[in-house]
């Protein structure tokens, strides 16, 4: 398996695979927030990057990691997006990139989570525009 940068179809297929082997909590919340992540933009592009799922528009707007005990997804760019709704839980001391953190039995709140992509499609994608 490779473990750098994968072309999209390939990338997505990983995925697929990565969701299927964790075959618990784990794999249906990365299913259920990859899902939210592709709605959010049918433009996002599926990479596999450091062996962890990568979503990107304009560069990369997030990864889903996962650990024992929760589900990650890490925005790159995450201490430049405004969070009215407190999404962001975890390395909220960085000064660029701030995380998610969804544990077993959590409720995900999909319209929030849909404005945080695309806040951060914007960033990134104003700046390319420059």
């Amino acid at each position: 398996m490779k473990t750098d940068k994968v072309e999209s179809n390939e990338a997505s297929a990983l995925i697929d695979e990565r969701i299927r082997e964790l075959a618990d909590w784990r794999g249906e919340t990365l299913a259920r927030l990859r899902k939210i992540i592709r709605q959010a933009d049918p433009e996002v592009i599926e990479e596999w990057k450091w062996r962890v799922p990568v979503w990107s528009r304009g560069g990369i707007l997030c990864t889903g990691e996962t650990y024992k005990q929760v589900v990650k997804l890490t925005f790159a760019k995450g201490a430049s997006l405004d969070d009215p709704s407190k999404l962001f839980n975890a390395s909220l001391e960085g000064n660029t990139r701030r995380a998610i953190d969804v544990r077993e039995g959590e409720q995900i709140d999909e319209k929030a989570l849909t404005a945080l992509i695309q806040a951060a499609i914007e960033l990134n994608t104003s700046h390319s525009k420059k």
